[in-house]
């Protein structure tokens, strides 16, 4: 007879392992279903090449929330993040460069080059960018009010709101711009320089099928900002191990709690009975029954491939349909058998351990995004490299290096009926000739790769259209509406059925939040008072 679950968590990323973590904690009998065969979603580390090793998708660390990383006691168990020194350098084509970060002064010194106003805007800049930012970290640990769920909803707004409208008009104006505005106008209203707003400008087109023009790109910038490393706010940096080795320490913290994870367990559809989520059928065959149902995965794969369209109704369904995913990411890791030597900046030194842009300007940016919608990809695509290998060395081969290739604007579905399997070579070439136009030689030094499209990205890790964000991270699908206005607090529309994933609040990222929020909307609902409310 087969073992009936208190939850089955469908995916094992890590906001997975994160609600499996919480409920486990509470005391409850949790399997994890997990299609690949290894743990970690998006964010794993394997072998690309022989010798070399790096994270695959997801690929730096900033926005994994402090409390997780305290309540699962990751450190005692190896977790450990190297900070940048720097966050970020920008070459440009006249041979200058650009580089952000490493302290106030320090980044103003480097404005100067470009213009005193722009050093002299910096601090009211980031004070306004910070005080923004807070009312996310405030929020990011707060399940969105629900509406329909009555009184509490306007409670939880009440509560939620309390610290916005606490906030002086100035600032109230700030949240406002970055929540409706296109990065280009909320950074010209700042910045004069182009090469000051293209190091800011980038976070906006971040996974992002947009262009800095787009409306509401500012928040995406946003976004970008309100995480910490090592306690230092705003900061990123590079896990050792690679992302792979944080999902596999949460494994370990969970299994030792007494989770089941069943790898090469792919979902076949969602099992319902009388309106209310039962369990999961596995493609196996094996169906594995639970109290509650969560599903790790993004809204759009959980509502229109793994369940029965007669199972959540038509208006739900058309909902579903109409929510956007799909990002303009092409994701690269290459095996270089030397560092990369910048034309404008050509001997090691911190800028090689920072994210490395290869977008000058915002038009550059612009136009990427035009070059996609129209022909599929640009001939100059957004690049950022990372090269991790420098601060870890068990990552590659003793004088060797790996470095990751994310990039920007890539169409998740190609015009004119082309499809990404018979074009993914030719976009990884544009790719590789885009450094090579900063860093001659680059070409030459590459000894192994891997090239993940939109497609790829899909096919992988299941990610609809490549969207590393399980759908855009617009004012439209942001907090109580998303995925959908009504079924914001990680609840789905039957009984029994959660989310946990990057499709609810906060959003994207490697954060740790939705599965922190949804295992505790699970546990109270579990809860006698939860019962009695919803009945």
């Amino acid at each position: 007879m087969s073992r009936k679950y208190d939850a089955v968590i469908i995916g094992a990323g890590h906001n997975g392992l994160v609600c499996a973590f919480y409920l486990a904690r509470a005391g409850l009998n949790v399997r994890l279903v997990e299609a690949r065969d290894v743990v970690g979603g998006a964010a794993v580390t394997e072998e690309f090449a022989p010798g070399f090793r790096n994270s695959v998708a997801s690929y730096t660390v900033s926005l994994l929330q402090p409390k997780v990383i305290a309540d699962m006691k990751l450190a005692d168990h190896g977790y450990r993040v190297i900070e940048r020194p720097i966050s970020n350098f920008l070459p440009q084509d006249d041979g200058g460069y650009l580089k952000l970060g490493g302290g106030l002064e320090k980044t103003q010194a480097e404005f100067r080059k470009f213009s005193d106003h722009d050093a002299a805007a910096l601090p009211a800049y980031y004070e306004s960018l910070e005080n923004v930012a807070e009312v996310l970290r405030d929020l990011a640990l707060k399940s969105p009010p629900n509406i329909g769920d009555g009184m509490k909803t306007l409670i939880d707004g009440a509560r939620q709101g309390k610290r916005l409208a606490k906030m002086p008009i100035e600032q109230q104006r700030d949240v406002l711009d970055l929540f409706v505005k296109s990065a280009r106008t909320f950074l010209d209203s700042w910045f004069e320089s182009e090469a000051v707003k293209a190091a800011f400008g980038f976070d906006a087109v971040v996974g992002n099928y947009a262009s800095p023009d787009t409306p509401g790109s500012a928040y995406v910038l946003l976004h970008h900002v309100f995480g910490e490393v090592n306690g230092k706010k705003g900061a990123w940096g590079h896990s050792i191990g690679g992302m792979g080795a944080i999902t596999q320490i949460m494994a370990k913290v969970c299994e030792a709690l007494g989770v089941e994870i069943s790898l090469e367990s792919p979902v076949a559809r969602v099992l319902v009975d009388g309106g209310r989520a039962v369990g999961v059928k596995l493609v196996g065959g094996e169906e594995v029954m639970a109290d509650s149902v969560i599903a790790n995965v993004g809204p759009k794969l959980l509502y229109e491939r793994l369940m029965d369209p007669s199972d959540i109704g038509p208006e739900f369904l058309k909902r579903s349909k109409a929510f956007k995913a799909g990002s303009g990411t092409f994701r690269m890791n290459v095996a270089l058998s030397v560092l990369p030597r910048f034309s404008s900046l050509p001997e090691p030194g911190e800028h090689l351990q920072s994210g490395i842009i290869l977008a000058p300007t915002l038009d550059y940016m612009d136009q990427a995004f035009i070059d996609a919608k129209a022909h599929g990809w640009s001939k100059k695509p957004i690049v950022e490299m990372l090269i991790p290998s420098i601060v870890d060395d068990s990552l590659a081969p003793e004088g060797c290096h790996v470095a990751s290739l994310f990039c920007q604007q890539f169409a998740p579905v190609l015009p004119d009926g082309r499809d990404w399997d018979d074009e993914e070579d030719a976009a990884a070439d544009v790719i590789l000739d885009t450094v090579e136009r900063y860093a001659p030689g680059f070409r030459a030094s590459v000894v192994g790769m891997t090239k993940l499209s939109p497609k790829g990205l899909e096919r992988k890790f299941g990610l609809i259209g490549g969207d590393i964000m399980h759908g855009h991270m617009s004012l439209d699908q942001l907090w109580s509406a998303r995925p959908v206005l009504g079924n914001a607090a990680y609840r789905g529309p039957l009984k029994g059925l959660y989310m946990c994933g990057a499709g609810t609040h906060p959003g994207g990222g490697v954060t740790g939040a939705p599965g922190h929020n949804a295992a505790r909307e699970i546990l109270a609902d579990r809860s006698f008072f939860g019962r009695l409310l919803r009945g």
